[in-house]
């Protein structure tokens, strides 16, 4: 059970984390784009934006996944005590906070906006799209190399 529980779990992870962080990694220059875009292009510059961030907001939900599966992978596991999986949760659980609290919003905002002026929002929107990028890329060094295992790794 434990192989099933882990496999849907790194599946759903691939499947469900790297959409979000390739589309909200793609939105902030697709805005700065679309906001500078004027005439015939502009159209679909727009509809890419809303292509971005409507895969970011279906595959946050599908993430919700992984997660899930960690937790009864690791309970299978009986890790769930360890540090290096505490870390990992707390990061998870941080980088879910950037998404739905700083990038979806930011994305939605920029959305809605006339085009007014200035790319900060696009700039600040692709520094929280880092930090959530690489508190992923922590969690998954984190998973891989799981200090203390009983692996060696």
């Amino acid at each position: 059970m434990t192989k099933f529980l882990l496999a849907v779990h790194v599946i759903a992870a691939i499947l469900a984390i790297g959409p979000v962080a390739v589309a909200a990694s793609m939105f902030p220059p697709a805005a700065r784009r679309a906001l500078a875009a004027t005439g015939p292009g502009s159209a679909d510059a727009t509809a890419s934006l809303h292509l971005l961030h409507r895969i970011c907001r279906v595959y946050a939900v599908v993430g919700v996944v992984v997660p899930v599966f960690g937790f009864a992978t690791a309970s299978e596991m009986g890790v769930l005590g360890s540090p290096w999986l505490v870390v990992s949760i707390a990061l998870t659980a941080l980088a879910a906070l950037v998404l739905a609290a700083v990038i979806l919003p930011a994305q939605t905002a920029l959305l809605e906006s006339d085009g007014g002026g200035t790319r900060n929002p696009a700039a600040r929107l692709a520094m929280a799209t880092g930090l959530f990028n690489l508190l992923w890329a922590a969690v998954t060094v984190l998973m891989i190399v799981r200090p203390g295992s009983t692996t060696g790794a």
